[in-house]
């Protein structure tokens, strides 16, 4: 699978050297049109003409081309985004940290990947008994709580929900978070909350009809991964809770076992 940001690796596909024309027709056209994205310097979340514009080029029949498309995304190299089209495929991955907490903007800067955000929902409320026990403040005490949509390079990756004691930091309520970045925004805080410490647990399960939506997941049968996590402090108090719902075609996490 393509790595963001960088150029298109080469594919493994049937060329068929001995005999061309052993090789179907759709699988020669994958790898032709591979090639000329590779050639052209096409990079992970590009958008692909349209069906109709690359049968044309090819000199294929729409379902041929379809084929060819459909062929090329089994191999993990492009993707479908129903009602957008085809995009050459990108990859985000999230390892376990041994000597901090990384954060989602963390990872798209050290890796130099084009980020947006959509904030659904900034605002102040009061928290839950559940919160509460889970952060260890007062059942009833302000909670900032904060939703984004979040895309890496064009394509959307991950529904993310913080909650954070607002006595903590409150300069969260007058942040942008369309640019700014969370834990960044924490360490500004008086004094500085320095995330340090978290505790991680993913699961895969069919997304709700919100995040089918969100995530662009209609009329597939990509499932999400969710990710709930809960944050610790440099003092080693409970931070922020947060739960991810991830494009379960878009993520993947690793962990080295020792």
């Amino acid at each position: 699978m393509p790595s963001p940001g960088r150029g298109l690796p080469p594919l493994e596909l049937p060329r068929g050297a001995l005999d061309p024309e052993s090789v179907p027709l759709y699988e020669r056209i994958a790898g032709r049109l591979w090639d000329d994205l590779r050639a052209n310097g096409a990079r992970a979340g590009d958008r692909l003409p349209s069906e109709r514009v690359l049968a044309d080029r090819y000199h294929a029949s729409r379902v041929t081309m379809r084929s060819a498309l459909a062929f090329l995304a089994e191999h993990g190299a492009v993707q479908a985004a129903p009602a957008r089209g085809w995009f050459v495929a990108g990859e985000v991955t999230a390892a376990t940290a041994t000597t901090h907490v990384e954060g989602f903007a963390d990872y798209a800067r050290k890796h130099r990947i084009p980020l947006s955000t959509q904030v659904l929902l900034s605002h102040v409320r009061p928290c839950t008994v559940r919160e509460a026990q889970r952060l260890r403040i007062a059942p009833g005490a302000n909670l900032f709580e904060m939703r984004r949509l979040r895309s890496l390079n064009g394509m959307v990756v991950t529904l993310e929900h913080n909650r954070l004691p607002l006595a903590l930091c409150p300069d969260l309520v007058d942040t942008d978070f369309t640019s700014a970045s969370l834990y960044a925004t924490l360490l500004t805080a008086d004094p500085p909350q320095i995330p340090r410490r978290a505790e991680y647990a993913v699961e895969a399960r069919p997304p709700s009809r919100e995040e089918n939506r969100l995530l662009e997941l209609e009329g597939t049968s990509v499932p999400v991964l969710m990710a709930r996590q809960l944050t610790y402090s440099q003092h080693g108090h409970p931070l922020e809770l947060t739960d991810q719902a991830y494009r379960g075609d878009r993520y993947q996490f690793r962990a080295v076992i020792t």
